[in-house]
């Protein structure tokens, strides 16, 4: 398989097609820049957008380093054949029709199939995508506007969307692109692939992705594992839910970690920080290109305005960022700059007596920067330039660039209202090494973000990749606990019986008090066929004739439980498998939490998880109650995922987990399994 220089970095480009798009892409290489030589290939014209054509890719004076085919489906399949037959470096496929309309043509996806034998170790971007905006170098395999400009340096954009490729190029946040390429079906050459050639390129800084969907596990492994070794950061949109969270029908599992959660668990175990907006995505890339990853969540704020920095302050609460009290050193240096009048803080509001005082501010901004902290932050939010003068606002300025240079911490200016940041003053802030963020919202998720990346982390596991799976079975809620057993999971002391007479037989075997369940029911407790606390004989016997059923699971009942956790595992074929940790029982549902992590995972990722939930007090020993046994829970976790491991179930689900102060005890548990196809 070649690869992907010559198609990303072309010196001769052809273009398949005469139609407007085509013309666009030849308008567009110019007006970017591009210094090589551009092939127009028509089989009736001498020339598209007024450049001499060729009558066939085989007319051709070489082979292409780059094309755009902007022809209908089947003529692209042809160009694409005789493209790689000529050596040509790669080619981008505008077509539709492929893949994505299986449904509306019922010949997609044999058409996907065509395309890429025809390829034949040629690179190919798309189907149904428009292309790439390279600003670096000057090219633009790109059929329509974009509102990019040139570039030294700059971050990376990949995304599944055309549109959004081209709304992101139209930012006026300052923020240097470098590269914009779209994928769309992703036919051969995906999102992971692209993702490690661009972060391979010295001039990029930080990579950004629009994901709907990942497109290969161990190539995404690899991306961000490429990241990890070249110190450029990720950042990542995700979008999309999955039908696996939807057609969860049995089990708590199925919907706690429907695909959504799968991909929070998997970026953030490959260390890329997740957005939740366009802009946030523009923002943290702004902040990753200037500053890198942040080294904390340690941040200032200095405003002068009290009521910003209490926006700021509410704003980041409920993050992982914090502002530290301020030490003595600090407090003496601001009272130095800012006399006795002035309450000192963090966030500071350091009112307007030194307005336009640039060695006054540049004093303050410097006693708040210590070493401990990641960020320096200095709200500032920009007159309108068509009714006003921001003449006042460059001591601001001149003293953060001061501050930035005297102390050596990274700083900030930002603007509370996205608007109030021109496009001018971000650029000339990028130039100065500060960071100019854009709306108080997007910038503390950028903030967050950052930091978030920056934390220190062992590279992970490879991911263990779910099965194809066939035929699902849903094991007995015995056979369930029985296979749990073997691979060490501590469950009841119980008897399988058939009528209320041998239930209340077994319970006098096992000892009271017993608990009665009725199997062959999914969800025992809405049925009623789930009793607790039996006492007697009677009351087991009574128990099992109210119950819609006549087999009953007859256990031990644990008596010392301090909580009830879920412990489940879903394959998920985009994610890998996804273990949850949730509060259980009752509880599931009411409380909502949860912590989703991927496999295989360590005993530290158990214990930092269990560690993050609501129920952490109680699992510690909430105002004098006894704590449980952590390491048994953990235990538990592992035995788990050493079954799943060695037999890739479709599905496990532990609920409850009874906790105690001496183990974790299993008490109920579903195990759905499918034959194995790989």
């Amino acid at each position: 398989m070649r690869g992907l220089d010559r198609l990303l970095r072309p010196r001769t480009i052809a273009v398949i097609g005469g139609g407007a798009w085509c013309a666009n892409v030849i308008e567009q290489c110019q007006k970017i820049g591009f210094t090589g030589e551009i092939w127009p290939v028509h089989p009736s014209r001498d020339t598209v957008a007024g450049v001499a054509a060729f009558a066939d890719v085989d007319s051709l004076p070489a082979a292409p380093d780059a094309a755009f085919i902007g022809v209908n489906r089947d003529a692209t399949i042809d160009a694409v054949a005789r493209l790689s037959a000529r050596g040509a470096g790669g080619a981008i496929c505008f077509a539709s029709g492929f893949r994505e309309s299986q449904e509306e043509t019922g010949d997609g996806a044999v058409k996907q199939a065509e395309l890429l034998a025809a390829a034949d170790g040629m690179k190919i971007i798309g189907p149904n995508c428009y292309g790439l905006l390279n600003y670096l170098d000057g090219v633009a395999l790109w059929p329509d506007q974009h509102g990019g400009e040139a570039v030294e340096t700059g971050v990376a954009v990949i995304t599944q969307s055309s549109n959004i490729a081209i709304n992101l190029t139209m930012q006026e946040r300052g923020l240097p692109i470098a590269y914009v390429i779209t994928v769309g079906n992703q036919a051969q050459t995906g999102l992971s692939e692209i993702g490690v050639a661009l972060l391979q390129d010295p001039r990029v800084t930080a990579l950004g992705l629009h994901i709907e969907g990942i497109d290969d596990l161990r190539g995404f492994e690899e991306m961000a594992a490429t990241a990890r070794e070249l110190g450029k950061p990720i950042t990542a949109l995700k979008t999309g839910k999955s039908e696996q969270a939807r057609a969860a029908t049995i089990s708590h599992t199925a919907s706690l970690a429907g695909s959504d959660a799968g991909a929070h668990a998997l970026l953030a175990r490959l260390g890329i920080g997740r957005v939740t907006s366009l802009s946030g995505l523009l923002e943290t890339l702004k902040l990753l290109h200037v500053t890198g990853a942040l080294s904390s969540g340690r941040i200032a704020s200095l405003s002068c305005s009290g009521g910003e920095a209490s926006l700021i302050a509410d704003m980041a609460h409920g993050s992982g960022l914090s502002f530290p009290p301020l030490s003595d050193a600090q407090e003496t240096g601001l009272r130095a700059a800012l006399g006795a009048k002035v309450a000192l803080s963090n966030p500071l509001d350091y009112h307007t007596y030194i307005w336009n005082d640039g060695a006054a501010l540049e004093r303050t901004f410097s006693a708040m920067m210590t070493e401990d902290l990641a960020l320096g932050i200095v709200v500032l939010d920009f007159p309108r330039a068509d009714r006003c003068s921001a003449e006042a606002w460059q001591p601001v300025i001149n003293a953060v660039a001061g501050t930035q240079a005297a102390t050596g911490r990274p700083m900030a200016i930002l603007s509370s209202l996205g608007e109030a940041m021109p496009e001018s003053v971000a650029q000339e802030l990028v130039r100065l090494g500060i960071v100019p963020l854009s709306g108080m919202t997007e910038a503390i998720e950028a903030i967050d973000v950052a930091a978030r990346i920056g934390r220190s982390r062992p590279a992970p596991e490879a991911l263990l990749l779910p099965r194809n799976r066939t035929g699902a079975r849903t094991l007995t809620e015995a056979e369930a606990k029985t296979a749990l057993a073997a691979f060490g999971v501590r469950i009841p002391r119980a008897e399988r019986v058939a009528g209320s007479d041998a239930a209340a037989s077994a319970a006098m075997t096992l000892g009271f008090p017993v608990v009665l369940k009725g199997e062959g029911i999914a969800h025992k407790t809405e049925a009623g066929a789930v009793a607790l606390a039996l006492g007697s004989a009677q009351a087991v016997r009574e128990a099992a004739e109210a119950m819609p059923t006549d087999q009953f699971l007859v256990e031990e009942m644990i008596t010392d439980t301090v909580a009830e956790l879920l412990v489940g595992v879903v394959r998920d074929p985009a994610h890998g498998y996804v273990l949850t940790l949730a509060a259980g029982g009752t509880l599931t549902e009411l409380l909502e939490d949860r912590v989703n992590l991927l496999l295989p995972s360590t005993p530290e990722d158990i214990r930092a998880a269990l560690n993050k939930m609501k129920l952490a007090k109680l699992l510690d020993g909430y105002r004098g109650a006894p704590a449980v046994h952590k390491g048994a829970i953990v235990d538990v976790v592992m035995a788990v995922q050493s079954f799943v491991a060695a037999t890739h179930p479709e599905e496990i689900e532990i609920n409850p987990l009874l906790c105690c102060t001496d183990g974790a005890v299993a008490a109920d548990a579903l195990i759905i399994t499918g034959e194995n196809h790989d």
